[in-house]
């Protein structure tokens, strides 16, 4: 394993060459790695690094996929992984403090609750659990017959998840009986690997489907609110013929916008879309946008410049990644494209908020700080062996696991 910082940023993609250490770019070392168009900003420092995933109970694709989940209080994060297991790491050190073993990857991001002190998560055996956040105990264990890799959401005494087989369900959390479900068949044909998850606004439960729809539905008792949204007919009206690929693989994202609630959802040959929360009706769409396997909403509150500069206004911009069309930033209240950046082969996970910046993995590359004003490179640390992770922040702590199985631990210091 070998972490080596980013030091230059080249081209008019967020990355272009890189080498390891300002010494070897000079020398032309290291060609896959960035080049900074400017003075480098050395904002990432890595506290340390953890071999977690036993190289000899891997199986599969080499990737670790998923997010891990942050306790502050308690000073823990939760990681799944390859191995079949879920992790609970002390955060200061990433020490072990127990392992519960599945019988498929975790790579579903862990959702903690503070109120019970326990952990939900699901895997790829098929099975959505919920365990003991203070010693690992299985307290119940929900088979979805599917597996289970977006982060579920709990909400209002119901735990909502989403499995790969366009199932949608509702849970009781202390008992782990079904309460409602809703599925919808799956599209014929080619689909894209991945699939949305459950996001919870105003009592509706929205999610996307691999026919290329989206529904709302009542969170209470699972009715449609909706009648369903076609994405793919949205596509085949752009592109002129139906798409081979159909999916609404995006987890929706909420907002209120001065004209009302919008959910923003991304079809995968048919771009972004911003849909009014209570209808369903298209508000804007940016059909430009093609690819998009994340979306995020980033804000930032008006602020006082560090350097004593003039301040800042608020702003909240839509980041859409894509492994095919680049890194976007929209308009959240238009759709217009406010900046793209190139990414590299293999794509980018989603960016995480922290420090005013974002926060992403490169599958081929490592971990990169960029701007959300721009897409341009901040900092970044290049990982050997790749990081597809969507890494997971609090304050300026943030923490990610590589292809290969190494927990690491950083701190960014805010960008002036």
């Amino acid at each position: 394993m070998k972490y080596v910082l980013a030091c230059a940023l080249g081209g008019a993609g967020l990355f272009g060459v890189a080498a390891a250490g300002c010494d070897a770019v000079r020398g032309g070392a290291n060609p896959e790695m960035p080049l900074w168009l400017r003075r480098p900003n050395f904002s990432m420092q890595l506290n340390y690094s953890r071999v977690l995933v036993a190289p000899s109970r891997r199986a599969g694709e080499p990737y670790e996929r998923g997010q891990p989940e942050i306790d502050p209080v308690g000073r823990r994060v939760f990681v799944g992984s390859s191995d079949h297991g879920l992790y609970a790491l002390r955060a200061d050190n990433g020490a072990q403090i127990w392992r519960f073993e599945t019988l498929g990857f975790v790579q579903c991001a862990p959702l903690y609750d503070a109120s019970e002190d326990v952990v939900y998560f699901g895997s790829n055996d098929g099975a959505l659990y919920k365990v003991s956040a203070r010693d690992g105990t299985l307290l119940w264990r929900f088979m979805t017959n599917a597996e289970v890799s977006r982060r579920p959401v709990l909400h209002q005494g119901l735990l909502f998840a989403v499995n790969a087989n366009d199932t949608l369900m509702a849970i009781e959390p202390a008992t782990g009986k079904l309460k409602w479900s809703e599925h919808r068949s799956p599209a014929a044909g080619m689909e894209v690997a991945g699939y949305a998850g459950p996001a919870v606004f105003r009592g509706k439960v929205y999610t996307g489907f691999s026919d290329g729809n989206v529904m709302a539905y009542d969170a209470e008792t699972g009715a449609e609110r909706w009648q369903p949204v076609d994405l793919a007919a949205e596509a085949e009206q752009t592109l002129g013929e139906l798409p081979q690929q159909l999916d609404v693989d995006t987890t929706p994202v909420a907002n209120v916008l001065p004209g009302g609630p919008v959910v923003y959802v991304a079809s995968y040959a048919g771009g972004v879309f911003a849909l009014d929360a209570e209808t369903g009706v298209q508000v804007w769409p940016n059909t430009a946008v093609s690819g998009v396997n994340e979306l995020t909403l980033w804000r930032e509150p008006a602020h006082v410049r560090r350097d004593g500069g003039p301040p800042e206004p608020e702003r909240t911009i839509l980041i859409a990644s894509s492994g095919t069309s680049g890194l976007w930033g929209l308009d959240p209240e238009t759709g217009r494209e406010l900046w793209r950046r190139a990414v590299p082969t293999g794509g980018v996970s989603a960016p995480v908020p922290i420090s005013g910046a974002l926060l992403m993995s490169a599958s081929r590359l490592g971990v990169f700080l960029v701007s959300p004003l721009g897409g341009e490179l901040i900092d970044g640390i290049h990982v050997s062996d790749g990081t597809s992770m969507t890494p997971a922040a609090f304050g300026s702590r943030a923490f990610v696991m590589t292809n290969g199985g190494t927990f690491l631990s950083l701190t960014v210091t805010p960008p002036i």
